[in-house]
């Protein structure tokens, strides 16, 4: 990928991840079959509006590009902290949250290198 494409094609990853985070967390938030599947986990009931919040939180964060890059890094805390939910309850279907996070950093990574450098 030439240097002239690159910063359209992580514009591009910015904007796929921010929506499709904003997206899955709200209905993280807001629907009744995700709180009746989260109400099965055993976990307290406040884990899953905390967890929907802050990322819809880091989500909107990482859309402003003034803040791009601690909603990325927003985004990776709360996101590491799922896996790690997902692992205490015997869930390994984590592929997503890994990409997502890779994404978040290499955006985030992008973004916090001086133009100069770019």
């Amino acid at each position: 990928m030439t240097k002239d494409r690159l910063p359209a094609a992580l514009l591009i990853l910015q904007w796929t991840l921010g929506l499709v985070i904003l997206a899955e967390s709200a209905h993280f938030a807001f629907s009744p079959g995700a709180a009746l599947a989260f109400a099965r986990t055993g976990l307290p009931h406040f884990i899953r509006p905390a967890l929907a919040w802050a990322e819809i939180a880091a989500a909107i964060l990482f859309l402003v590009p003034r803040t791009t890059v601690a909603g990325g890094r927003l985004l990776i805390v709360v996101l590491a902290s799922a896996i790690v939910i997902h692992f205490l309850q015997g869930g390994f279907d984590i592929g997503a949250l890994l990409v997502y996070s890779a994404s978040a950093w290499a955006v985030g990574a992008w973004k916090s290198t001086p133009m100069s450098q770019r």
